[in-house]
């Protein structure tokens, strides 16, 4: 087993990829691009560990995909990832990319792997083929490289040189301003960083998505509550009464919540907004349906239809359907032929039947976001 750790950072926010999935959770046939990315570089070594770096919002549900891997919270800027990566690291040396070089070939993680012993840090570069200008003055390309990842650093050397308030775009910059030597070997054009949404045409080794759908199914139950506003599917109904709860009480927006988790493969609504944390106290249940609709399309999904059955022996809900539906077609970001909405009675059986309270069973589907045809 090789003296290195193998670091793929996932952290990212993607604010310049300008597309509703993050590039981390765009699919290769049913892999998220970031488990692709670290599978294949882990492959191409033995590695004494993999450390895969996550959002924080997206951590829990990274972990979903793979237990061989090590995952770690980032930071709100590229180092403060890798410094936090760094913290686990045991090896002396640590190799450390980006999940937007999706395409970094075998043969430059292995002659980063075998020049390791020859400076402090190990980087890829490439020539420049076009005339360069810095501050309307030609200068000499052949004096002009670009860096790519991975670069590979002895651990130690790297962590003391990002002891700083110094941001830096790469580990070379930190280590080079540290004082220590940097071994440069020659890059590959195939590594070309994935940064705007058309840069995806030029990524040559990803497979298209696969064209599965996913079901995930969602059931909320709650007890009246007299002299509460009542809401069900984000409008306020003209009643007395609402719903026992410890946010707003919305039981179709909740059940409607647990079954885009479902589909997703992504746990249920107490994950994300546990009842026992105060910052969720009658809050707004359409605040939580859309953090949930955001994080579905970030993580690589689209939403593709909704069934929703509401059971009440009371309230009324037929003359509401309408609204309703128009309610949640716009905070799902979905036409209303996609959304199709039933009500029924419990035939005065058990405690909807007494008139305590109404449940509501959700139906969702979804499929991959299709990089290809966007």
């Amino acid at each position: 087993m090789l003296d290195v750790t193998l670091v793929v950072l996932c952290a990212g926010n993607s604010t310049r990829f300008d597309k509703s999935c993050k590039k981390q959770w765009l699919r290769v046939d049913n892999e998220p691009l970031w488990l692709n990315v670290t599978n294949r570089l882990n492959s191409f070594s033995n590695f004494y560990q993999t450390i895969v770096v996550s959002h924080k919002d997206e951590l829990n549900y990274m972990q979903n995909f793979n237990d061989d891997y090590i995952y770690v919270e980032g930071g709100i800027s590229r180092q403060e990832s890798i410094k936090n990566a760094l913290k686990v690291v045991k090896s002396k040396y640590v190799m450390i990319s980006d999940v937007a070089r999706a395409c970094i070939p075998e043969l430059v993680v292995k002659e980063l792997l075998q020049n390791k012993s020859k400076a402090d840090c190990i980087v890829p570069i490439l020539d420049v083929s076009d005339t360069v200008i810095y501050e309307n003055n030609t200068i000499n390309r052949d004096e002009v490289k670009l860096i790519q990842t991975p670069q590979l650093s002895v651990t130690q050397i790297l962590n003391n040189a990002l002891n700083t308030s110094i941001e830096f775009t790469d580990e070379s910059s930190a280590i080079k301003n540290s004082g220590h030597q940097v071994f440069y070997i020659k890059g590959d054009i195939s590594s070309k960083k994935l940064t705007f949404g058309d840069d995806i045409k030029q990524i040559p080794c990803l497979k298209e998505p696969s064209n599965l759908f996913f079901t995930g199914t969602g059931f909320d139950i709650h007890a009246f509550e007299d002299n509460k506003e009542m809401f069900l599917g984000g409008i306020k109904l003209p009643y007395e009464y609402g719903f026992k709860a410890h946010s707003d009480g919305d039981v179709l927006i909740h059940s409607l919540i647990d079954a885009l988790l479902g589909a997703a493969g992504a746990g249920d609504i107490g994950e994300f907004f546990p009842d026992t944390d105060d910052i969720y106290k009658g809050i707004d249940s359409k605040i939580l349906l859309e953090k949930i609709v955001n994080f579905i399309y970030s993580v690589g999904y689209e939403i593709v239809n909704i069934d929703l059955t509401i059971i009440a022996q009371k309230p009324k809900i037929n003359p509401f359907k309408n609204d309703i539906k128009s309610s949640i077609s716009k905070l799902l970001n979905l036409s209303k032929q996609f959304i199709n909405i039933k009500a029924t009675t419990a035939e005065k059986l058990g405690f909807i039947g007494r008139e305590e309270g109404v449940a509501v069973q959700s139906i969702a589907n979804l499929k991959y976001y299709n990089w290809m045809e966007k």
